[in-house]
């Protein structure tokens, strides 16, 4: 699958996006846009094979550079973990649905707001930790907290901290439950 996501800083300093993608499965060629963090507006076009597709890309990337629209390199953006509490130290098959239920749920609600992408997950010393990408920590913060308060039952257990581009592997705690005042991975 082709995809292209790009952005742009508005004269209210809030960021827009852009994103292009073609499904071979389905194919499709979607173009997706909007304000970082709301629900963006999608325009699908069917019947498309690869190298029209590739074509259709191309004149996308094209004008988002007219437009002033640009990609935000990984090493730039913030990251985001999102962790829950396990009962035991590996996890229990109820945890690793937990897992799977999560990480599916905050790859869409994060996709369709443009905030960003989930890196990785991981299950070890009694938590599961969801690791993320984002291009603005406050939204992406609220996101996170707002998806998995819908899509799990295990909401009154998460955490969440950020790190900056900067200092990726720094930490700091932004959301936990009552009594909890640090955050470890």
């Amino acid at each position: 699958m082709s995809f292209l996501r790009v952005y742009r800083k508005r004269d209210d300093g809030s960021l827009e996006f852009r994103e292009a993608w073609h499904d071979d499965d389905t194919a499709q060629f979607v173009v997706n846009r909007g304000v970082v963090g709301h629900v963006s507006t999608t325009k699908e076009t069917n019947d498309v094979d690869a190298a029209a597709a590739e074509g259709l890309l191309a004149a996308f990337a094209s004008q988002c550079e007219d437009d002033g629209f640009a990609e935000i390199p990984e090493a730039e953006q913030d990251r985001v973990a999102a962790q829950f509490a396990l009962k035991s130290q590996t996890g229990t098959e109820r945890d690793r649905f937990l897992e799977r239920q999560a990480v599916r749920a905050l790859t869409a609600h994060l996709a369709w707001r443009g905030l960003g992408t989930v890196e990785e997950s991981a299950m070890g010393a009694g938590r599961l930790t969801i690791f993320m990408r984002t291009v603005d920590v406050p939204k992406a913060v609220a996101a996170v907290k707002t998806c998995l308060r819908e899509s799990t039952s295990d909401f009154t257990k998460l955490s969440i901290a950020v790190a900056k581009a900067d200092s990726p592997d720094d930490f700091k705690l932004k959301h936990a439950p009552a009594g909890i005042h640090s955050f470890s991975l």
